[in-house]
């Protein structure tokens, strides 16, 4: 499939979804609370089958937080990337480690630096940092008395 057939596809399925061109690969923009049901569509879908999440991660724009998860056909071969913005005072975002068991430790990872909850996820816990750590060492307003870069 071409990026514009992958764009038809989706926005039949989907009209009031959000594309963006301009970079290699289709993006989308979707609503964080229909994230989960979105994801399971691109998993079953026979004609998509984006079977393969290979990255996941966040970035804070200081205003909000973005999800961004990068997904791959290992059938078809193409790629997509999907995002979802999130209220930074409370970030949160349903799972999708029961879709692409791959995304368990991504999600890990986000919460622990992020502090975004992934609702449902079997297993949300700290990976790196000390369960007593306090605060998000990846968001802009972290404060790190060690390195002392601002953001």
């Amino acid at each position: 499939m071409t990026n514009e057939e992958i764009i038809a596809a989706l926005t039949e399925r989907k009209p009031e979804l959000v594309s963006e061109t301009g970079g290699e690969w289709p993006n989308f923009m979707v609503a964080a609370a229909e994230w989960p049901g979105f994801a399971a569509m691109l998993r079953e879908s026979e004609d998509l089958w984006f079977d393969y999440l290979f990255c996941l991660t966040c970035v804070d724009w200081k205003t909000h937080l973005t999800m961004v998860y990068h997904l791959s056909s290992t059938r078809y071969r193409h790629n997509i990337v999907v995002k979802a913005t999130l209220d930074r005072s409370a970030p949160e975002i349903g799972t999708v480690c029961n879709i692409w068991r791959t995304a368990e430790f991504h999600e890990r990872e986000v919460f622990e630096m992020f502090g975004v909850h992934f609702s449902d996820h079997p297993d949300l816990r700290n990976l790196i940092l000390p369960d007593d750590w306090v605060g998000y060492p990846l968001r802009k307003d972290y404060d790190d008395p060690v390195n002392m870069i601002k953001m």
